[in-house]
């Protein structure tokens, strides 16, 4: 993936301009592992999406990930950012603490694209995939 080199260090950006980033990046990536587990239909594609995307689902990605110390102290500390931030948007279908933590996933997703440590990128959303599938297994849901 070729981008251009940022003049502004993502260490100092806004926590919630992070989590814009992680969020676009997330979202690719999770459409390219939909089209590759063979959804194609675009109904089933937004239907399926969901269960990564959701809040929900970053919130119990995010958990997971601190519970398996499975992040480095850096990252941990931009997820505490992300946690963190203050934000105006309203949750429509999670509570606070749960869209807080959902900022913190795209925020530490965000982070490391505009870092561009896309070998680490790419393991945790590698692993984020794998949190958010074992999840919807738990849930019943194939």
């Amino acid at each position: 993936m070729l981008i251009d080199k940022f003049v502004t260090d993502p260490k100092t950006l806004n926590s919630l301009a992070l989590a814009y980033m992680g969020d676009a990046v997330y979202e690719v990536y999770v459409r390219r592992h939909l089209i590759s587990k063979g959804y194609v239909k675009p109904n089933l594609l937004q239907k399926s999406s969901i269960e990564y995307v959701s809040a929900k689902a970053q919130n119990y990605i995010i958990h997971c990930f601190l519970e398996e110390d499975f992040l480095t102290t850096e990252e941990e500390a931009v997820v505490r950012r992300g946690r963190n931030a203050k934000s105006n948007t309203v949750p429509k279908n999670a509570n606070v603490q749960t869209y807080r933590y959902s900022t913190a996933f795209e925020a530490l997703i965000g982070y490391l694209f505009l870092k561009q440590d896309f070998d680490r990128m790419e393991q945790v959303i590698k692993r984020a995939l794998l949190k958010a599938e074992e999840r919807k297994e738990d849930q019943g849901e194939k």
